[in-house]
């Protein structure tokens, strides 16, 4: 498999990273130097301020380290901002169920377009559109939900066309 290194333009990391999930597959390994906020918000645990969409999403289908942060003085000029190091292992297929990155994409972007909200008024009008009609806990807020409980959720929505999967919300 590939192993990529990198010290990505903070501007565009987080698109960029997203787009890499889809050659994961094909991926041995991942190490790139990052805002620290940014690696912040990849490794964020659930009910922590740092916690995303980015979070579930890349958690998902990787398994990820904050290796070393990296002053601004290690760079000439100096940047305004920290940087870090993250180490992204892809996890095997098996371990990702079979389910359509389209599928978790568009939930968590319905889940946190309004994350400070209760679920049960963010995500449930959603749901219902999907035509989901389970007992999944909506008294808790996006950010208090674990990697694992969207992914259970987004293994029971029906599949997610095309279309729909390209209309979604700004990643937050």
């Amino acid at each position: 498999g590939l192993r990529i290194f990198g010290n990505l333009p903070y501007n565009i990391s987080s698109p960029l990273l997203f787009h890499l999930m889809d050659a994961a597959a094909h991926v041995q390994d991942q190490h790139f130097m990052l805002q620290k906020e940014v690696v912040a918000r990849m490794v964020a645990a659930p009910a922590c301020a740092d916690y995303g969409r980015m979070s579930v999403m890349l958690q998902w289908r990787y398994r990820m380290w904050n290796i070393l942060d990296v002053g601004p003085d290690s760079f000439s000029p100096p940047p305004r901002v920290d940087s870090a190091v993250v180490r992204m292992l892809p996890r095997p297929e098996q371990a990702l169920l079979g389910l359509d990155p389209a599928r978790l994409k568009a939930l968590t972007a319905a889940a946190f377009a309004q994350r400070r909200k209760l679920l049960r008024h963010a995500l449930e009008p959603w749901l219902q559109a999907q035509g989901y009609g389970g007992a999944f806990d909506l008294q808790r807020r996006a950010e208090e939900v674990s990697v694992q409980d969207y992914v259970s959720l987004a293994l029971e929505l029906p599949a997610i066309s095309r279309q729909e999967s390209r209309q979604e919300p700004p990643a937050t």
